[in-house]
């Protein structure tokens, strides 16, 4: 992964293939046109304070995600400037937000792909705005490339390594918010970057015994407790669930739960993520071209994985258990069939009307399992519905809970780390669509809503008392068009930051 540095140097001296500086657009209360944003006073010196003119001549606009390169001044010791565009200039006395540098900075390290070094000159007015591009740079230098033929390991997809080195001008190195900010930003898109590399996995390679194995290598690298349930282990313990939906594959389920504790915690964690490492719709089979991304589907159980391991990088001082819920869901002769019950872990009996509904199956016996350890909070991370697209479209997720404060609380922290969320209700009249005359519930219910009927579904699932938040992320959770920004085509490991933030608020007792 790309190394980052905090660095006092000044932007002509430094030895680098490029420096970054920010531009954006200017507003009527404070100046037309284009603007250098600080941070780059030092290039906009040495060509004699006519940088925007250039820039503007070479058709820049400082619209956000724009990047315009141009030869370094004489004197400079890198040969290019690349100006990204912020966006909007802040009004009078205001900062560019951490959402403007992190995509700003995501967008130039995806267009430095090849380099070994470069200088980013945007705007440092503190320690996060440092922690806000180096998170940047980090997510937006990402590629996938497991699968290159040899010879081409750690190529993206144009022939190019990704940027080796970023160098942060404007840090300071012996400043302990500085460095905290640095080390943070390199944990969590570390282990976002993690979680991108298991979505884009194939289901060939990443079944749910696969998947159960990354956990536990990871795990053991950074003193997580876990457990794996196997087949036997899982019909012992009555998960009716989880077996009902891997029972069509030749690859049997798995329940992992990870364990990160601290000494000096006071509250407790529960992330609970759905794993269907490939799921074909079961007997009610998807239709065509709906298959060929759903690799994707497990892509809440990686989430969840990686934010419990970025927890325990960053010692937090709460207690965090992930839950990880892992299927394959494939029509075959031993498939659960459409009219067939389940007994789920919690005792309750579900008639399974579509298995194409099978995520809030496995969901629901591991939200059980959390409920048993009766956690401060439980938060569950899916790819659920297809509902929720038609909703909120592909890049924002849905938020649903249990208790309004909460929710609002949860959605304050995706919208403060860069995941644009949106709260939705969970409408009682919706539940009785549910009713079944053979079983408890079934788990389909009315179509038009169909999100919300599957957090209602979820809802039952939950232990008296307990307060749950469910992000369905099925929009934003794989990237089938261009990259922007710092997301990648492909997997894109949303959730991972909202769940960290909600681990950190908590720890910090400032959640809600």
């Amino acid at each position: 992964m790309t190394a980052l540095t905090l660095s006092t140097a000044a932007a002509p001296g430094l030895r680098a293939d490029a420096i970054v500086i920010g531009v954006a657009k200017g507003t009527a209360s404070r100046s037309e046109g284009l603007v250098v944003a600080p941070g780059a006073e030092a290039v906009d010196k040495a060509y004699d304070g006519r940088l925007a003119g250039v820039l503007e001549t070479l058709g820049a606009t400082g619209a956000e995600g724009e990047v315009t390169k141009l030869p370094a001044p004489s004197g400079f010791k890198a040969p290019v400037v690349v100006a990204v565009g912020l966006g909007a200039q802040p009004e009078k006395d205001a900062a560019f937000d951490a959402e403007a540098l992190r995509r700003a900075a995501g967008v130039a390290a995806r267009a430095l792909a090849g380099a070994k070094k470069a200088a980013f000159a945007l705007p440092l007015t503190e320690a996060a705005d440092a922690g806000a591009v180096g998170e940047g740079v980090l997510l937006g230098a990402y590629s996938f490339d497991a699968y290159k033929e040899p010879g081409k390991e750690a190529k993206a997809k144009n022939g190019k390594a990704p940027l080796a080195e970023a160098a942060l001008l404007g840090g300071k190195p012996r400043d302990k918010a500085y460095k905290a900010a640095i080390e943070r930003a390199a944990a969590v898109a570390e282990e976002l970057n993690r979680a991108r590399d298991l979505v884009n996995t194939p289901p060939n390679d990443l079944n749910p015994e696969a998947f159960a194995a990354v956990a536990q290598a990871a795990a053991k690298e950074h003193g997580i407790k876990v457990q794996v349930l196997d087949e036997k282990a899982l019909t012992k313990g009555g998960y009716g669930g989880i077996l009902g939906v891997g029972a069509g594959s030749a690859s049997g389920p798995r329940l992992v739960k990870l364990s990160y504790t601290s000494s000096k915690a006071t509250k407790s964690l529960a992330f609970v993520g759905k794993g269907i490492t490939y799921d074909s719709g079961g007997i009610s089979l998807k239709p065509a071209g709906h298959n060929e991304t759903m690799k994707c589907d497990m892509a809440g159980a990686a989430a969840v994985f990686a934010a419990v391991v970025a927890a325990a990088r960053l010692g937090l001082e709460v207690n965090v258990t992930g839950w990880l819920a892992l299927a394959e869901n494939m029509p075959s002769g031993s498939a659960t069939r459409p009219g067939d019950v389940l007994r789920m872990y919690s005792g309750k009996t579900v008639e399974v009307l579509n298995t194409d509904a099978e995520g809030r199956l496995v969901l629901a016996d591991a939200l059980w399992a959390a409920s048993q350890e009766k956690p401060d909070a439980i938060v569950d991370v899916a790819t659920l519905t297809g509902a929720m697209m038609l909703a909120l479209g592909n890049r924002t997720y849905g938020i649903m809970a249990n208790d309004d404060a909460f929710r609002a609380a949860v959605h304050e922290a995706a919208e403060e780390v860069g995941e644009p969320a949106w709260p939705m209700p969970l409408p009682e009249h919706l539940r009785k669509g549910m009713d079944s005359a053979t079983a408890d519930i079934a788990n389909m219910g009315e179509r038009m809503g169909g999100g919300l009927v599957a957090g209602l579904f979820l809802r039952e699932f939950v232990g008296e008392g307990i307060t749950w938040a469910h992000l369905d992320v099925a929009g934003p959770a794989f990237n089938e068009g261009g990259p922007f920004g710092y997301t990648p085509k492909g997997g894109t490991g949303t959730a991972v930051r909202t769940l960290v933030r909600v681990a950190e608020l908590t720890a910090a007792g400032d959640l809600g």
